[in-house]
């Protein structure tokens, strides 16, 4: 399996996700000095500390895509070693932030970090257990991913539909990916198929068998996407 990856991005928003932590902090510093300090100021230190928390949210953000060692590409690209040549997979370098293209065809991949237990119930995503305080400050909840993935779907939809008439358009397929070894996935009933890293290798596989995509195809997408100067590497 080849790798290609946009290192250059990664670097960019892994300095972004540095710069907005260390801001939020000291503005949440300031504006707890403030209200300590000057309590009749409080609209000044509530506006530091709204701005501060803002800040550090977008570092969290940034940072666990693209600062925390191993990042999601990494963990990804764990997951699918050794599959065979005839794969490539693309991180911030398609339609998609992750596209693996192959015999089992398109496939949009969503990394998630949380730990935890993940279900879908009654059209809701919930996550059980975990630390509190992780959850608060040092992790994102775990949202609408089924509204993410769509998106990323319809891009990558739109994308192909350049090179494809509609008869001809390959199908595309989503997954969701949970990459912390203390998440549990129990999410039979999600819209999407929700599954841990370790089980990654093995529905791909399955794909590949049971809904093949052609040569031609594969061939013709992956030419296309083929980078300039963006690092690729051989799994």
């Amino acid at each position: 399996m080849e790798v290609i990856t946009n290192e250059r991005l990664i670097k960019r928003n892994a300095r972004i996700g540095q710069i907005s932590s260390l801001v939020g902090l000291l503005i949440l510093a300031a504006g707890m000095y403030i209200s300590f300090t000057q309590p009749e100021l409080f609209a000044i230190s509530l506006g530091a500390l709204l701005v501060g928390f803002a800040l550090s949210q977008v570092g969290i953000y940034f940072g666990n895509r693209w600062g925390r060692r191993p990042r999601p590409d990494e963990l990804l690209n764990q997951s699918l070693k050794g599959l065979d040549g005839r794969y490539k997979l693309y991180h911030y370098q398609s339609p998609s932030s992750h596209l693996l293209v192959g015999p089992a065809g398109v496939w949009v991949l969503l990394p998630r970090h949380q730990r935890g237990t993940i279900s879908y119930e009654k059209g809701r995503w919930r996550q059980k257990g975990g630390n509190l305080y992780l959850k608060i400050f040092a992790q994102e909840g775990i949202g609408r991913p089924d509204l993410e993935v769509s998106s990323e779907v319809d891009s990558t939809k739109q994308y192909l539909s350049k090179l494809f008439s509609d008869e001809e358009l390959p199908e595309i397929n989503a997954a969701m990916v949970f990459t912390n070894d203390r998440a549990e996935v129990q999410a039979d009933n999600a819209p999407i198929p929700t599954l841990h890293t370790k089980k990654l290798k093995e529905i791909i596989r399955k794909s590949a068998k049971s809904k093949p995509i052609s040569t031609e195809k594969i061939q013709l997408i992956q030419d296309d996407l083929q980078p300039n100067e963006i690092q690729a590497d051989n799994q």
